[in-house]
């Protein structure tokens, strides 16, 4: 159990996803000015710089939080812990995704006034479309496989690179370009850029976000089955908590 208290791990949640989405919303509006032409580039451009942000914010922020970044991270991760006595309590949950969700709002309003834009301009790339929903199921099932067999394994320090890694990969193997994140989904939501997507689309990736997050929870349950006992080791091991 993390003993930093509830209000300063919900901040750090809160602050860790915004900039998330500053990253991958900045990296994607810079692609979109520096490779004007080449859309395969300005993806390498946009992955590249989300891969290393991630990494970075999860070492950044991981000793105070957990570094969930991600509310399907926070669902599965009090899911499986709840008959055990492990991972995220409910209370903790209730304070993790609206953070997270505000976070990511604010951290794409960043991004947008950093480059000149106007802080709120709403996205209008549609992605709505049954090979995009499957893209994030499976981008989404791979996270949740991925993070909660490091920590069931006793790999969970190797986290910020294999999660940085695995999103900067999945960008280019799903058709989704692996959002694989309601709070970030939301917050991209708010640029009409690069890295947008229109508020219509929205709730068809959150939901085929949700069914991953439960395929996820059943190849755990195949391949990881003690993986809840391990619940509080997700994101970050718990022994790099921080003292109140």
């Amino acid at each position: 159990m993390n003993a930093t208290p509830l209000w300063r791990r919900a901040v750090a949640e809160g602050l860790g996803t915004g900039l998330l989405v500053t990253v991958v919303v900045g990296s994607g509006i810079a692609a979109a000015t520096l490779s004007p032409d080449d859309v395969g580039l300005q993806l390498l451009e946009n992955s590249f710089a989300t891969a290393l942000g991630l990494a970075v914010l999860i070492l950044m922020i991981g000793p105070v939080s957990g570094a969930h970044f991600n509310p399907v991270v926070s669902v599965v991760d009090w899911w499986l812990g709840r008959r055990s006595g492990t991972g995220l309590p409910a209370r903790d949950l209730t304070a993790y995704v609206p953070a997270q969700i505000g976070g990511a709002v604010l951290g794409a309003v960043l991004a947008n006034l950093m480059y000149g834009e106007t802080a709120v301009s709403w996205a209008t790339t549609q992605r709505a479309s049954g090979h995009l929903w499957l893209g994030e199921v499976v981008a989404t099932a791979g996270l949740i496989v991925l993070i909660f067999a490091l920590a069931a394994s006793g790999r969970a320090v190797l986290a910020p690179a294999a999660v940085g890694a695995y999103i900067g990969s999945a960008y280019w193997f799903t058709s989704s370009t692996s959002f694989a994140n309601p709070a970030v989904t939301i917050g991209r939501a708010f640029s009409d850029t690069f890295a947008g997507i229109a508020p219509a689309s929205v709730p068809g990736f959150v939901i085929a976000q949700l069914a991953g997050a439960a395929v996820g929870v059943g190849l755990l349950a195949l391949l990881y089955p003690r993986a809840a006992q391990a619940a509080d080791e997700v994101v970050t091991p718990k022994e790099a908590g921080v003292s109140p």
